[in-house]
Formats: structure tokens, C-alpha cells, sequence
């Protein structure tokens, strides 16, 4: 009878593990869809930041606007 008490005891425990263990999992799916989903908008972002600074020149002469009169006028 002892022995009937001490196995149905470890099943149960047994059995409330993997409950917790499948409560888990799903938690860390969920965070893991979305994680890819803010991975893939931020690379989108990025994409569109690429596109936008390959048509900027950068020159290392300021504009006429931007320079300041020479030290004479």
C-alpha cells in the first residue's frame, strides 16, 4: 500500500512538472514571436534608412550658406 502511495505521489509530481513545463514553453513561444516580429519591422527600418542615405552626398565643403565670412569682411 506504501508503495501504491509513494508512486502515485511521483506521477502526480510528475504530472504538475510537465504542466508547468507546457505553460512555460508557450510563454517563451509567445515571446519569441514577438521578438521576430519587432526583429523584422526594425530591419525594415533599417532597409528604408539605407535607401534614404544612398542618395544623400555628403560633402566635406560646407555650403556657401553654412561658411563663415573670411576673417576680413
Amino acid at each position: 500500500m506504501d508503495n501504491n502511495r509513494t508512486l502515485s505521489a511521483r506521477i502526480t509530481e510528475l504530472e504538475t512538472k510537465v504542466a508547468f513545463q507546457e505553460q512555460i514553453i508557450e510563454e517563451l513561444n509567445q515571446a519569441l514571436i514577438e521578438q521576430q516580429f519587432s526583429i523584422n519591422k526594425l530591419q525594415t527600418q533599417i532597409r528604408h534608412i539605407a535607401e534614404k542615405l544612398k542618395g544623400v552626398q555628403i560633402s566635406p565643403v560646407a555650403s556657401r550658406a553654412e561658411e563663415t565670412p573670411p576673417p576680413h569682411y
